[in-house]
């Protein structure tokens, strides 16, 4: 067996390497105890109770070449794990000279002294997922750089570090919304270290620390969010594309109603040229031919059937004109025409008719269908009159009421029961019918022995029907006039004065 013989050292080195034994213990054991801490003193540890400023920092960084007057855009994209809650998060950033940071697309804070670090909060805006960091620097003379570090303490305990380092990538001119690109682009390089921490030009501690002021995370209410902009966009898109089309149907309407008109206007000068003068003279040339016989001969009496029925016709087509002309769709051509029908009417009667019209009649346009059906109510109220009441007055009221307009047939006669009389006899329901058609109303209030009263109310345009009626609708009728108090008349009722109408 061979002793092999330790070589003997010297006492100076051998309590060298004692110490350093002892300190790589002592090491090891504060490794052992910073790893078995909770996340609460790693927290406390790393981040406020730190004895320098500059922990967690990286290098100065920068672009390859510097240059007087220089602006580089600085781009680093990092990873917060998901499902897991960030309790921390804290930047600590300066640039030799000036600076501008973004995260994820929004601008956080500027700063403009390289000699300072600035302190950023970001715990409110960080999330888990993919952040992008951007740095708009700039260096206006000599010495440039960026100095970077983030720090976020996860919820179990794990700490992720962001430094600057070469990982950094510069992104080249030109690039538009570069803060907010997701991805980096191939021709972006990556950045340059410049520079470490306390090595010259560089400070070694900072002169102060900007805590900037804390952030938020930006609220986005509903109405800012695309879909709800691109649903009202939509929406506005089809409102006017509805508008569009009811303004062409609208122009269509009043382009149909302006030729109506016209061709109305034509037939009413047609009949009244034509037919009217060529029955006057048929009437003259009867009349003629009446007078060279004798009077009591029977060609005589058939000559002068002849000419009573011309008359009739004149008289009948002088109502068709009056419906046919535009000219006459109004409230005041209205009034006049039933005023001096209805005299016309009792003239050979032995009743005596009393007029009560407003004295300012509107001359709002009145539709031909409404007057037309109005004044067959009117005819058939006057012919019950004169057939069944027995009266010796009767009144004929008109009044406009705004959009309305009210027509009265009063008579001072019998009356009836409405219990036990026979409406068809009287033609009460074809009156009826004829307002309900209309949208108006027709009120009979009679009894045995008091007359009756007959009151027709319709509107001056006829309903549309649907639920666009009332946007359709127009309100073409004027107001009352002033100082008219829309009852009776200042006057007092005439007997067979139409001039009043």
């Amino acid at each position: 067996m061979i002793a092999r013989a330790w070589p003997t050292l010297p006492f100076r080195t051998a309590n060298q390497i004692l110490w350093l034994l002892l300190a790589g213990y002592l090491l090891l054991g504060s490794v052992r105890v910073i790893a078995a801490s909770p996340a609460s003193a790693i927290v406390s540890d790393s981040l406020e109770n730190y004895k320098s400023p500059t922990d967690g920092l990286g290098w100065w960084i920068w672009a390859e070449v510097t240059t007087n007057e220089q602006t580089v855009q600085l781009w680093k994209a990092f990873v917060v794990p998901e499902s897991m809650a960030v309790t921390n998060a804290r930047l600590l950033m300066t640039v030799d000279n000036e600076f501008t940071l973004y995260l994820d697309g929004r601008e956080l804070g500027r700063g403009a002294e390289w000699r300072e670090l600035f302190d950023f909060d970001l715990t409110p805006l960080m999330s888990p997922g993919r952040h992008i960091l951007a740095v708009r620097a700039y260096n206006s003379a000599f010495a440039a750089g960026m100095i970077f570090g983030l720090q976020i303490v996860l919820a179990d305990g794990r700490v992720i570090r962001v430094k600057s380092d070469p990982s950094w990538r510069i992104v080249p001119d030109g690039v538009s919304r570069w803060e907010k690109r997701t991805q980096a682009g191939r021709d972006w390089p990556s950045a340059t270290v410049v520079g470490s921490l306390g090595v010259p030009p560089r400070w070694e501690t900072p002169d102060n620390v900007d805590k900037m002021p804390p952030l938020r995370p930006v609220k986005i209410h509903f109405w800012q969010t695309g879909w709800f902009q691109i649903t009202l966009l939509s929406i506005c898109g089809v409102v006017i594309l509805i508008s569009l089309r009811l303004m062409a149907q609208l122009a269509l309407h009043q382009k149909e109603r302006w030729l109506l008109q016209q061709e109305r206007a034509r037939i009413a000068r047609e009949i009244h040229d034509d037919i009217g003068s060529r029955m006057t003279q048929l009437v003259l040339h009867g009349e003629v031919a009446q007078n060279g016989l004798m009077a009591d001969s029977e060609t005589s009496q058939q000559l002068a059937q002849i000419c009573e029925e011309a008359r009739g016709l004149l008289l009948t087509m002088d109502e068709i004109l009056w419906a046919v002309n535009p000219r006459r769709d109004t409230l005041r051509d209205f009034a006049a025409y039933v005023c001096n029908y209805a005299q016309a009417f009792l003239k050979s009667t032995s009743i005596q008719c009393l007029f009560e019209v407003d004295e300012e009649m509107s001359a709002a346009a009145f539709d031909l269908p409404l007057r037309r059906s109005l004044l067959m109510a009117i005819k058939e109220a006057l012919n019950n009159a004169v057939k069944y009441s027995g009266a010796s007055e009767l009144l004929l009221q008109i009044h406009w009421r705004g959009p309305r307009l009210i027509v009265v047939v009063e008579d001072n006669g019998k009356g009836f029961d409405t219990a036990v009389t026979k409406l068809d006899r009287n033609g009460l329901t074809n009156m009826t019918q004829r307002m309900e058609e209309l949208g108006g109303s027709c009120l009979v209030a009679t009894q045995p022995g008091k007359g009756c009263r007959i009151e027709f109310n319709v509107p001056l345009k006829r309903p549309r029907k649907g639920p666009w009626g009332r946007l359709w609708n127009p309100k073409d009728y004027s107001a009352p006039v002033a100082g008219n108090s829309g009852g009776r008349s200042a006057k007092s009722p005439q007997n067979h004065d139409p001039a009043n109408c």
